[in-house]
């Protein structure tokens, strides 16, 4: 065989042991103990997370990896009384592991009434079936919520939010993408400086801004504040509903939709503005300036865009 020949099957036989060395999964269980009602906080530099809640006591988790967990992290494992947790350092400030962080994935399942408080500096966060109160934060990946009672803080650095059948308050917030909100029993306040905001069914009060996209809010429960500097505004009030709020944009045009047997107190102003709501006028009326009263008047909906039309219609 011809010498260079020899060194090019050498080089790609080199290469297979060391990609079957990388691509071989490592994998970590542990089980902590903790009853119903308790709290359980994770703390880790890299890695997804995915907390679920179960009906059976304890804390069971499962850490999984491309590459050798050991060489990657350093865990600290605790339990006492009503806690459990779990921290994960990097070995090295340095990793010579390229990406091998987003490769690791925390899969942890607590007892449903737990209090659950999780921080991760490099990937996504998924939290599905508890009944207590979460506290979620991290710098490098998007946050999913879903089936949880219980008040929520939500923040991410690095990727959008989704929120599905949540009851409770809600605080969340983003700087690199959307959020989505979806048949919420309670109060939502959100705030992104990187997308749009889109709501579907939140019984409670929303208090939503956005730096950089749209908002889209369908069925508001509650009264609404809303305001983006990136876009338009689309928001549609459930019947009987006559909390009325604030809209303001600087970057688009705003369409309002109420119920018209409901009484509000409508201010707006806009490049112009239309209504086809049984509206008592108020002062005068111009092409971007409405003053007026749905029924006997109320609360106040207040309605402001410096860069589109104005619209208020009825539902």
């Amino acid at each position: 065989m011809k010498p260079g020949v020899s060194r090019l099957l050498l080089l790609v036989f080199g290469f297979a042991l060391s990609a079957g060395t990388v691509l071989a999964e490592s994998r970590m269980e542990k089980t902590l103990k903790l009853e119903p009602g308790g709290q359980f906080t994770i703390d880790t530099d890299i890695g997804r997370v995915a907390v679920t809640g179960t009906s059976a006591p304890g804390v069971r988790i499962v850490v999984t990896s491309r590459r050798e967990l050991n060489a990657l992290l350093r865990f600290d494992f605790e339990e006492g009384a009503g806690r459990a947790s779990v921290t994960a350092r990097k070995r090295h400030p340095i990793s010579w592991f390229g990406d091998g962080g987003s490769n690791v994935r925390f899969e942890i399942e607590v007892p449903v009434r737990t209090a659950v408080k999780v921080h991760t500096s490099g990937g996504a966060i998924s939290l599905f079936g508890t009944r207590a109160g979460a506290k979620l934060n991290t710098s490098g990946g998007g946050i999913e919520v879903r089936d949880v009672q219980g008040d929520l803080e939500a923040d991410t650095s690095g990727g959008s939010i989704h929120l599905r059948d949540i009851k409770g308050q809600s605080r969340v917030e983003t700087s690199g993408g959307g959020i989505e909100a979806i048949n919420l029993d309670g109060s939502l306040k959100a705030e992104t400086s990187g997308g749009s905001i889109e709501t579907d069914r939140v019984t409670g009060d929303l208090r939503l801004h956005s730096s950089g996209g749209g908002i889209h809010i369908r069925e508001a429960g509650g009264r609404v504040d809303a305001d983006t500097s990136g876009g338009s505004i689309e928001a549609s009030f459930s019947r009987g509903n006559a909390h009325g709020g604030s809209l303001e944009s600087s970057g688009g045009g705003i369409t309002v939709s109420v119920d018209p047997s409901v009484g509000l107190s409508i201010d707006a102003h806009g490049n112009s503005v239309s209504t086809d709501l049984p509206l008592t006028v108020q002062g005068e009326f111009s092409r971007g300036s409405l003053r007026g009263a749905l029924g006997r008047g109320g609360e106040s909906l207040r309605v402001r865009t410096s860069g589109g039309s104005v619209r208020i219609r009825s539902l």
